[in-house]
Order: C-alpha cells, then structure tokens, then sequence
C-alpha cells in the first residue's frame, strides 16, 4: 500500500488530485464523487515520512537531529516550512468545571479568557465561568448586573 502511495505521488508530480472513486472493500460498495486529500496526505512522501518520524519522536528536536543527521535549525526551518503547508485546525477542548468550592485552573481561566477574545463568550458567560463554581451573591442578596 505505501509502495502506491509513492507511485501515484511520483506520477502526479506534486500537482493537486482529487480522489473520484471510493471503494469500501468489505463491503464491497464503491462511493463516487470529489474528495480532497486530507493536509497531511497532500505533502511528498518525504515531508510525510518526517511528520510520521517527527510524530514517533514525540516532537523531540534532539531526536530529529539524530535519526536525520541533520542541525538543530535545518529541524526547525523543516518543520516551519511544512507547518506553512498545513492549516490549522481550532480544536476547542472542554474544560472540565471546578469541584464544587474550588478556584478555575490556570489552564481554564486561560481557556475562557481565549474563547472571550474569540467571541465564542459573551463576557457574563466568562465572568460566570471563571467563578468558585459554588460562589454565588450572598443569601439573600440578588446578583447585581455588571456592565
């Protein structure tokens, strides 16, 4: 299957393909249509066989430079030039809520305050989120709007 993989990179040249034709083997059903290759099946064989190395490296520079042979700024010139082929893919983590009585993280206060500049908030919902989760007006007392 690889050895295809790099047949049909070598014969395309680089240019752009558009996979028509899907066939789903135990089921023995086939899919028309136009599919774009994923980001990462776009790049030579080479720059997928260093995203995989540098995966398997669990992004460890030092051992880049080692199973390469290659400098420290040669890695890293690499690595910017492929991260500028790949777009990025916002991923928005959930942040798990406080125990009852307990403080935000550093981490969630930071995941709010990003998610508020990114108008994914509103300032009430972040002002609420990074609250004890139990911390509420005083008995008695109703909550007073901010503006």
């Amino acid at each position: 299957m690889a050895e295809d993989w790099q047949a049909l990179t070598t014969l395309t040249g680089g240019e752009a393909i558009v996979v028509e034709r899907v066939r789903l083997t135990r089921r023995d059903v086939a899919i028309e249509g136009r599919f774009e290759l994923p980001p990462l099946a776009r790049l030579s064989g080479e720059d997928q066989v260093f995203v995989a190395a540098f995966v398997r490296a669990h992004g460890s520079i030092k051992e880049m430079e080692a199973l390469f042979g290659v400098s420290y700024p040669t890695v890293k010139n690499r690595l910017n030039r492929l991260a500028a082929q790949l777009d990025f893919v916002g991923v928005s983590a959930v942040t798990p809520a406080p125990a009852s009585g307990q403080e935000p993280s550093a981490t969630a206060k930071s995941d709010v305050l990003d998610r508020l500049e990114r108008g994914e908030i509103s300032v009430d919902e972040a002002v609420k989120a990074l609250r004890p989760s139990d911390a509420a007006a005083p008995a008695g007392e109703p909550e007073k709007e901010r503006s």
